[in-house]
């Protein structure tokens, strides 16, 4: 591979239905829990559900709003490949480039991806890319398998 290999990025609206049946349930749940210690006789138990209520909380609501649907300012757009290294590019108009200690990190069921790597100021960034967010599950798949051989 000697040229650059860029993909665009789009919000995953349908990712967000699954999210939220996930979230939802989970959150409300742990806090019922919490609840129930807290007024119960073992405050202890509810302060550890009351942090895992909250934890939960803002693990979905970052998946749904920087993943899922891009909102936020440091929600990456575009993902381009090369030589050199791997090149992010942010809302904002940062652009992010991972130029060591690079790796991917796929799942199981072949829905998203991770990739992990060191910028030019030493900092290390992790990202994880979705399905959904792909124009189509051929740009999916290529990047996979661009990132799999170069940076496994």
């Amino acid at each position: 591979m000697s040229e650059t290999v860029k993909f665009e990025l789009v919000p995953d609206n349908k990712g967000v239905i699954w999210d939220l049946l996930l979230y939802i349930p989970t959150v409300v749940a742990l806090a019922s829990i919490a609840a129930s210690f807290w007024y119960g006789d073992d405050k202890n138990m509810g302060y550890v559900f009351f942090f895992l209520t909250c934890f939960f909380f803002i693990v979905g609501v970052n998946r749904i709003f920087k993943t899922r649907l891009m909102l936020f300012p440091t929600s990456a757009i575009s993902l381009a490949i090369t030589e050199q290294g791997v090149t992010v590019n942010q809302k904002d108009g940062v652009l992010l480039n991972l130029i060591s200690k690079i790796r991917f990190y796929s799942d199981y069921s072949a829905k998203s991806f991770g990739l992990s790597g060191v910028d030019g100021t030493g900092k290390q960034l992790q990202f994880v890319f979705l399905k959904g967010q792909f124009l189509s599950l051929d740009k999916f798949d290529e990047a996979q398998k661009i990132l799999k051989e170069k940076f496994k």
